[in-house]
């Protein structure tokens, strides 16, 4: 088991209940300003990818596959930190920025998901995870002049189905490093 993800289940919630709150914020201020979003984005980027890195340092420190959370998370600070040196930019590069962060942090949760198949039960929800990730973006890409509300919506939208998700995997993560310790216990 990733005793890591397992032991580090409150960062999974914490992403999650962060991208929620984006989420529903770009529910209820749907009229947001281009450059804030983009503001917003980028923090919420950065955020996610730091927390992403942090999973990937304590998982090589166990000698465990690292990689694919270092990559999500070195993505995720990539697509931050352009979202807040380029504040003005147009929607068309906004919707670019967002369609590939979106494909390559799923690819990188579905790389995840795949080597933790064997190790947990449930492993499906991160599997979802990265393919909403990989659908949200190419549904972007291919739509690119559907509208800045629009747009606002769909990012609200996949923000809560993406927070819902990672809240719930990281509490499975919890109830099963609880029966991996109980488990150890009762061994020793």
């Amino acid at each position: 088991m990733n005793m890591v993800l397992a032991r580090n289940w409150w960062a999974l919630v914490l992403r999650g209940v962060l991208a929620i709150v984006f989420g529903v914020l770009a529910f209820v201020n749907p009229g947001l300003t281009l450059g804030a979003l983009i503001l917003l984005f980028g923090a919420y980027s950065l955020v996610d990818g730091v927390f992403a890195i942090i999973a990937g340092l304590r998982a090589a420190q166990r000698h465990e596959r690292w990689w694919p959370f270092a990559l999500e998370g070195l993505a995720s600070i990539v697509v931050g930190i352009v979202a807040f040196l380029m504040p003005l930019a147009a929607a068309f590069a906004l919707l670019m920025i967002a369609s590939a962060w979106s494909i390559v942090t799923g690819i990188f949760r579905i790389a995840a998901a795949i080597r933790l198949r064997r190790e947990i039960e449930g492993e499906w929800l991160l599997i979802l995870n990265g393919l909403l990730s990989v659908a949200f973006g190419v549904v972007i890409a291919i739509f690119p002049g559907a509208g800045l509300v629009w747009l606002v919506w769909m990012v609200g939208l996949y923000a809560i189905i993406f927070g819902v998700i990672l809240v719930a995997l990281g509490f499975r993560l919890r109830g099963h490093g609880a029966k991996v310790a109980a488990g150890r216990a009762r061994a020793r």
